[in-house]
């Protein structure tokens, strides 16, 4: 079933450690879920690792993950082939995209290789909710910054554009995050930007923000304005998702 509009949930999580270690998952991915409208069935999910590089064993746990929570999960992989033939048929089958994190910076580039900004975009705009965590959050914004090209995090400036905005992610774990999303902002390399901390998610229908919730209580989501020559940060109380730790 599709959204009743274009929906995006840009992450700081998704996923938490379950028994045994295991990933499960967390309540910001079954929030997914209830803005597709799903309702009486077992909800559907389309996972993309390709900024991991499609790794086998992490699909294999993602989708055990799945099954433990009545999930069914597929995965669309690009390496070193894509494994569908229709990839755009494929993700509109699905309720739920989920892109998980690592390059954005490489993911960005094999995803116009095949044509997936193209296709992304008729997705989105048929009522397949688009999430994702980290890079996966990251990629339906304009840039934001990202450790792609090594430890000193840098911008990246490319993304789909799908929302006119900068994203942060990682926001409180992370400490080059806060104040190079700043500067890039104040300097105008970006635009304001939203940011989450981890286990926080931004709700955008269209291309405005609807909503913060989060899996983790007391954490947070901002806005970055530009302002003069610097940039103002202010505080977006999130909506405690059920199920948050």
């Amino acid at each position: 079933m599709p959204a009743d509009a274009p929906t995006i949930l840009a992450t700081s999580g998704g996923l938490r450690r379950g028994p045994g270690g295991q990933p499960e998952l967390a309540p910001l991915i079954h929030h997914a879920f209830e803005l597709a409208g799903v309702s009486g069935r077992a909800p559907s999910l389309c996972h993309l690792g390709t900024a991991m590089g499609d790794q086998l064993w992490w699909n294999a746990m993602l989708s055990e993950a799945g099954r433990a929570s009545g999930v069914t999960v597929h995965h669309l992989n690009l390496f070193t082939m894509p494994n569908v033939e229709d990839i755009a048929g494929f993700l509109l089958e699905h309720d739920t995209v989920w892109v998980g994190g690592g390059s954005v910076a490489n993911l960005l580039a094999v995803w116009r290789v095949h044509g997936l900004d193209r296709i992304f975009r008729q997705v989105w705009a048929a009522g397949v909710v688009l999430g994702g965590v980290s890079a996966g959050s990251l990629c339906w914004h304009i840039g934001g910054t990202t450790d792609s090209f090594g430890p000193q995090l840098r911008p990246v400036t490319d993304g789909l554009g799908f929302l006119p905005y900068a994203n942060g992610v990682h926001y409180d774990s992370e400490p080059q995050r806060r104040p190079l999303l700043q500067r890039l902002v104040a300097d105008g390399t970006l635009p304001d930007a939203y940011a989450t901390d981890d286990g926080v998610g931004l709700v955008y229908r269209g291309t405005e923000l609807v909503e913060a919730v989060t899996e983790v209580a007391g954490r947070g989501a901002y806005r970055i304005s530009r302002e003069g020559e610097g940039a103002v940060e202010e505080r977006i109380e999130p909506r405690v998702l059920p199920g948050a730790a």
